[in-house]
């Protein structure tokens, strides 16, 4: 594998920091399209990211791409939108990991390969833990990795920390960051706090299967939780400006991935004015009281998400659209 673009600092919060990010990312998609046009691989596979990625499909097709184009993750799993479905599979083969994805694709008339999640594929359970003692337990917070999320979201996991501690003198924490940046800003936080036993670690998996429950930011880190069966609650803020226009783009009454595909609240979701550090607390110590009760929806969430083969199936599907004759 050979790395051409770094797409580090790619990611925005909000429409005012995607605007500005605008010119830049449409200057790469030209000039990717133009080296892949000028030298074809045998396959492209684009992989979620519909905000480039389908522009980079349209302007390959425009520049007169032949070979195959898989679109693996296609983007708006859950927003259900036609005009964007249509493009997708008229540009690519589209491959989902959702099968809510691929029915609504189906109910189109539009192709659209589904073979599972590829989490399932990777991530065991761990064994099903006793309560730990009255007075203790160790929790796992996950702050996010943008800039953003960790400024909003560390505090809140700091004061619920402290919170749960009053009734729990005990806990102790693990703090996951995901980099050296964030591993700063965290670090800056803890600084002007009074001492709490936190450990600040960078291997969210190792941390999910030591801990008894886990306080996340809403994101992938939150299915993987699942999986692997910790007790888990999910935040998320943001600033206000950004919520109100996620509130009118977005209707649905959930955003955690094991929530969505369960379509039932089987992880707490403190989302906005709602995700304070005593209602966190609360949350947090009901599952360090009865550990057991989301036992059953995530036994059922891995059955929902797909075989446990996914990556296999996965590795099949994109072979085979590999040899598919250039038209």
């Amino acid at each position: 594998m050979r790395i051409v673009q770094s797409t580090r600092g790619w990611a925005s919060m909000g429409p005012l920091e995607a605007l500005r990010k605008i010119p830049s990312l449409l200057s790469i998609c030209i000039r990717t399209a133009a080296k892949l046009r000028a030298k074809p691989p045998d396959l492209l596979v684009l992989v979620d990211f519909g905000a480039f990625n389908v522009r980079l499909a349209w302007l390959l097709r425009r520049f007169g791409f032949k070979r195959p184009i898989v679109y693996y993750a296609p983007p708006s799993a859950w927003l259900d939108n036609p005009k964007r479905a249509r493009a997708v599979a008229m540009l690519s083969d589209p491959l989902t990991f959702f099968r809510h994805q691929a029915e609504f694709y189906r109910r189109l008339g539009l192709p659209i390969g589904y073979v599972g999640h590829p989490l399932v594929s990777t991530i065991l359970p761990r064994a099903q833990r006793p309560a730990p003692p009255p007075d203790g337990g160790t929790l796992a917070l996950f702050p996010g990795s943008r800039a953003s999320e960790i400024e909003h979201h560390t505090p809140l996991l700091l004061d619920a920390l402290a919170r749960v501690r009053e009734s729990r003198p005990s806990v102790t924490a693990i703090l996951v960051a995901a980099d050296d940046d964030a591993q700063r800003r965290v670090e800056h936080f803890l600084a002007f706090r009074s001492p709490l036993p936190v450990t600040v670690v960078r291997d969210a998996r190792a941390a999910l299967r030591v801990v008894d429950v886990a306080a996340i930011a809403s994101g992938t880190a939150v299915l993987e939780a699942a999986l692997v069966q910790t007790p888990a609650a999910a935040l998320y803020v943001m600033a206000e400006a950004h919520a109100k226009v996620a509130r009118r783009l977005y209707r649905g009454r959930y955003i955690t991935l094991p929530n969505l595909v369960l379509d039932e609240p089987l992880i707490p979701e403190l989302l906005q004015e709602q995700a304070t550090p005593a209602a966190l607390a609360d949350v947090l110590l009901e599952l360090l009281r009865d550990p057991a009760r989301q036992q059953d929806g995530y036994e059922r969430l891995r059955a929902a998400l797909g075989p446990p083969d996914a990556l296999q199936r996965n590795a099949d599907w994109v072979l085979a659209a590999a040899a598919e004759p250039a038209d």
